[in-house]
């Protein structure tokens, strides 16, 4: 009788991390970081700080001999072994301006799915690469940081919460959206790596984060989308539908995630959704 050993990609995912992070600090704020060495699999130039983390992402699964696919913002879709049908899905560098521009926020975010949807994932990490501070979660188990249960806040109204909103190179229509919402928000942030902010929801030290632009990559939410939920947090695309998405380079994503559904629906409230 053959007995099929499960694979820990949990532990996997925290090994990946922290190689990553082990091979790209001593280039945080470093201009050397910022040298492009080619091109991504969206278009865009990938920085050697990316590059380096990347590389180390594709050096484990090669010596992992375990058959999955890779869907990396910055090389692509790539398999490894024979018939593969466990998807990781990796943003080496969440923030990778910070990282570069020696601002202390920035990550390196792993995701596995059974299946190539957003809906698939079952283990998502988030590890603050400036920190160490990791976050985690996996399917039916809710989520942790550094080792701990976390949950999102009980805010619930729009004036009293701290909300995060990519307002990075917005078009007109989704500024004008937002702008009904930005008169209201009392504490608006925006940090520069948006899956360490949706992680920040969903441990409760704020409280939302919007991008409705449609430029974030699926990517690079994969497992934050994942980890926010598993602590109890929301998510929905920008007119109020199930968040979901293929897992493939270049899908481009937009979303708001709350802490609960009342805070979600004030945020809604005041906004002019005509995406």
């Amino acid at each position: 009788m053959v007995v099929e050993i499960q694979m820990d990609w949990m532990s996997v995912l925290r090994n990946i991390a922290f190689e990553v992070r082990n091979v790209t600090l001593p280039f945080f704020g470093a201009k050397e970081a910022r040298v492009p060495v080619r091109h991504g699999a969206g278009g865009h130039i990938t920085e050697k700080i990316d590059a380096i983390a990347e590389d180390m992402i594709v050096r484990i699964l090669r010596q992992l001999d375990e058959p999955c696919i890779l869907v990396s913002e910055e090389a692509g879709t790539k398999k490894f072994g024979e018939n593969p049908d466990t998807y990781i899905v990796v943003d080496p560098i969440d923030g990778t301006t910070n990282a570069t521009r020696g601002i202390p926020f920035f990550a390196t975010s792993l995701a596995i799915s059974n299946v190539p949807r957003l809906s698939g994932v079952t283990h998502g990490l988030v590890m603050d690469l400036f920190s160490g501070a990791t976050f985690c979660a996996e399917k039916g188990r809710g989520a942790t940081l550094k080792g701990k249960q976390i949950k999102p806040s009980q805010a619930s109204r729009v004036d009293e919460a701290v909300i995060g909103v990519d307002l990075s190179t917005p078009g007109y229509s989704s500024l004008r959206s937002l702008i009904p919402l930005l008169a209201r928000i009392k504490y608006s942030r925006h940090l520069g790596a948006n899956a360490l902010e949706l992680c920040y929801v969903a441990a409760g030290i704020s409280d939302a984060f919007i991008d409705i632009r449609k430029k974030l990559r699926v990517t690079d939410v994969a497992a934050a989308h994942f980890i926010l939920k598993e602590a109890g947090g929301v998510v929905v695309t920008p007119d109020g539908k199930t968040f979901d998405a293929d897992l493939k380079p270049t899908q481009r994503v937009a979303f708001i995630a709350a802490a609960n559904h009342l805070l979600l629906q004030d945020i809604q409230r005041h906004m002019k959704i005509n995406l």
